[in-house]
């Protein structure tokens, strides 16, 4: 579809991937609208840009002629989705969307269309590969998964050659797209929902969507069990490995510094540069691997313009600080998922002083999930001194027998771990009587948890 002149209303225009798309289009000349039930850091950056929000669903903003965006979480019985209907009008996904701009760019001679998805790690990649564009002056477009810093959006329409986008696996909808260059950080069993058959069935969606450009260089985390796994299942893709022993670049000499690391980049046994982090861990390091060798594949001289690693500061809600009260700080992390959150706590340990604690405050997120990966869930913690578990952020889902965070916390392996009932907003208040002085307070979760910081804060003050 060509995108000139075009009119589109996104129905959940708040959200994380439907702003940037929005941010994109409008950035691109189109005319672009959007409703929500309420008002958001992301409404708010779309009305800078001259997007028109209106807050409350409303069957009047559902003109003829218009292209209309729902959400995924949007239901049949919304009343603009009833009035698109009646008007005959097609409803996209934000995917489709994503596969139009995309389509659009590939268009372009010399350009590079770079896809970043995995389990985990896609919005820290395609975010940071965007961040080093654009402070490199190399006028990047893209959509990500979160507000970058210093640039402070997730979208962006520029005329040059390189559009940078998060791939979503987690609905399959991966498999419209059509990259030049495909990275994979990783391929672990998750979305047990949508991938009944686990991984098998993810790597059934990976090969779809990696079969639909022929040329393309996939770019791969040799270190990962199950890349190894669809490597060796679908062994027909140019790949170029990247991971800490034996691919294609390499990270050795690695030096952690509190929360950020230093190492060296080899290709082959050649060493081609050194990069240095202020942000944590060594799924960090993987992260930055990931993009320095498919920018390098783009043609980018990522040498010369290295230095802007160190001047990421991380993603929104991937280990970002959001409060600082009585020598506490709290750092807010999306992790939801086993590996993520062991991942995440074990690079908050090496960064840690030695009188300080690690208190994990944990919201499951969906009752499948922690359903699903009960297991794995109960020996993620064990990078913290102290557990605390918030009832669990259902997302929709219905609830399921047995499947309680309650239940969940007295399985737990774990020496120092307490469940607290209530709602985000409600909890602060037992949260503070749990925390000592210089401890470092991780909130871990996809739903409401991301408040909390915030909240003590508040409650912090109120009771001084």
């Amino acid at each position: 579809m060509n995108l000139d002149n075009k009119s589109f209303h996104f129905i959940a225009i708040g959200g994380v991937g439907m702003s940037a798309l929005a941010k994109y289009l409008i950035e691109r000349g189109a005319n672009v609208t959007g409703s929500d039930v309420q008002e958001s850091k992301y409404t708010h950056l779309l009305e800078e840009k001259g997007v028109k929000v209106t807050i409350g669903h409303n069957p009047d903003l559902i003109k003829p002629n218009i292209i209309v965006v729902a959400s995924s979480a949007i239901k049949p019985s919304n009343v603009e989705i009833i009035k698109a209907k009646e008007l005959g009008l097609n409803i996209y996904h934000r995917s489709d969307i994503l596969k139009m701009i995309s389509d659009e760019f590939s268009e372009r001679e010399n350009s590079y269309f770079i896809g970043y998805s995995g389990t985990h790690g896609k919005t820290t990649t395609s975010g940071l590969a965007s961040y080093i564009l654009s402070k490199a002056g190399l006028n990047p477009s893209f959509v990500v998964g979160g507000i970058i810093p210093d640039i402070n959006t997730n979208g962006a329409y520029n005329e040059d050659k390189y559009f940078i986008a998060e791939l979503d696996e987690s609905d399959g909808t991966i498999q419209k797209y059509s990259t030049d260059i495909a990275v994979i950080n990783n391929m672990e069993e998750d979305h047990l929902d949508y991938y009944k058959n686990g991984f098998e069935d993810m790597a059934k969606t990976f090969n779809k969507y990696l079969s639909n450009k022929h040329n393309q260089i996939v770019v791969i985390n040799n270190d990962n069990d199950g890349n190894k796994k669809f490597m060796k299942l679908y062994p027909k893709y140019n790949y170029i490995t990247f991971g800490l022993e034996s691919a294609d670049y390499t990270a050795k000499n690695i030096k952690y510094n509190g929360f950020g690391s230093e190492f060296d980049i080899y290709n082959a046994d050649n060493k081609i540069d050194i990069i240095k982090l202020s942000i944590p861990g060594v799924h960090n390091v993987y992260n930055a691997l990931a993009v320095y060798v498919s920018l390098k594949t783009a043609k980018v001289n990522v040498k010369e313009i290295s230095k802007y690693f160190y001047s990421f500061t991380g993603m929104g809600r991937r280990f970002q600080k959001v409060a600082e009260f009585n020598d506490i700080t709290v750092y807010d992390d999306y992790a939801h998922h086993p590996s993520e959150i062991k991942t995440t706590l074990e690079s908050a340990k090496k960064g840690k002083k030695e009188n300080q604690r690690i208190v994990a405050i944990f919201q499951p997120h969906r009752y499948s999930r922690l359903q699903s990966l009960w297991d794995e869930f109960k020996n993620s913690f064990n990078s913290a001194d102290k557990l605390i578990v918030t009832d669990v952020y259902s997302a929709g889902e219905d609830k399921i027998e047995g499947i309680t965070s309650e239940h969940f916390s007295k399985e737990i392996i774990h020496n120092d771990c307490k469940y607290i009932s209530g709602s985000i907003e409600n909890i602060p208040q037992k949260v503070l009587k749990e925390l000592r002085n210089n401890d470092i307070v991780l909130t871990l979760g996809a739903g409401t948890i991301t408040k909390l910081g915030k909240l003590l804060n508040e409650e912090y003050e109120k009771a001084k």
